[in-house]
This record gives structure tokens, sequence and C-alpha cells, in this order.
């Protein structure tokens, strides 16, 4: 981390070269002004601070690396954001790549075999049916949205449908969506689901 840094401030010190009527001076300076809303920005990406300072790093490090790219007069800080943006997807790709396991052992036919598994078909229609009496006992004006929300109607095509603004729409669904959470908090709790509930 702190080799980075310190090749970031040699950049700084080596950009002299002028760009559409900015010095690389001027350019380190001005990117130099944006690094505190780039570090919020970073940390609303890794929720981490060692990863929103390692982000803001390279960000920095990119931007003065291709500051040939930046075109004078252009968003700065859209600029930056996008690098910013980019260099978290790439990264998070890679890690993701990274982490992947897969699994090669020669007994793939135990694990898929349909003699090998058991289902509970029971315990599912016993929950289907607790859902749709939870989604029966909401109030009509409750029930329309919520049901048209979940067959893929869009918010604004349930307002239309039926004649009320978009924001009586998305108050009644999230109503609806509280009351069968409410009522459905038992599988919750058998499921370890509290928190995410």
């Amino acid at each position: 981390m702190v080799l980075i840094w310190i090749s970031i401030v040699h950049l700084f010190n080596k950009s002299t070269i002028i760009l559409n009527n900015m010095t690389g001076i001027e350019f380190k300076r001005t990117v130099q002004r944006e690094t505190q809303s780039l570090r919020h920005y970073a940390y609303q990406l890794t929720r981490n601070v060692e990863d929103t300072n390692d982000l803001v790093q390279d960000t920095m490090l990119k931007a003065l690396t291709y500051q040939d790219k930046f075109t004078d007069g252009t968003n700065l800080k859209g600029w930056l954001y996008t690098i910013m943006k980019n260099t978290f997807i790439n990264n998070y790709r890679r890690m993701v790549k990274r982490n992947t396991f897969i699994d090669q052992t020669d007994n793939d036919y135990y694990l898929d075999s349909v003699s090998h598994s058991v289902k509970n078909d029971a315990e599912k229609k016993f929950m289907l049916n607790d859902i749709e009496q939870a989604i029966e006992a909401l109030p009509p004006s409750l029930r329309k949205p919520f049901t048209m929300n979940t067959k893929g109607f869009k918010y604004h095509e349930i307002a239309e449908i039926l004649h009320i603004p978009i924001g009586t729409v998305k108050t009644r669904i999230f109503v609806a969506r509280r009351q069968l959470r409410e009522q459905l908090n038992g599988y919750a709790k058998i499921y370890g689901l509290e928190n995410v509930m």
C-alpha cells in the first residue's frame, strides 16, 4: 500500500506534460481535490476502510497513468467515478473467480442421483398453503397491487391499471410485504431468516 502511494507521488511529480491547456501539475492538484468525494464513493462500494483506501489509491494511480485520456473541459469527477466503479467491478470479478470452488470428485453420480436424495413435499405444501392464506388475508386494496407485482407488473403498469398514483402503489406493496412478513414470521425462525426479514 505504501509502495503504491509512493508511485502515485512519483507520477504526480513527473507529470508536467501540457494537456489541452492543463499541465500535469494542475491535473494532479485537480485530481487531489476530488480525493475526499472519491473516498466516500469507495466506501459505499466496499463497506470496508482498508478496501476503501486501496480502491482510492488504485483509482488515483489509473487516473494519473491515463491522464492523456482525459479531455480537458469534461467532468473530471464523473471520469474518476467511472474509473473507480470499473476498478471495483474488475476487482470483484477477480475475487469471485479466485474463490470459486469446483468439486471434481469421482462420486458425482451420488450427488445427483435421485435414489440418494429425499424430498419433503409435505413441508413445502404446508408452507405454500400458509403463504396463500396470508396473501388472501390481506385487504383487497393491498392484495391486488401486491399480487400484480409478484406476477411481474411494474409499478407504473399497476398504477395505470388500478387508476391510482404510483406512490400509492409503492406504499401498498410495502405495507403488504410488511404484513406478510409479520404473519409468516414463524418460517423465518425455523429457517434462521430472522435477520433477513
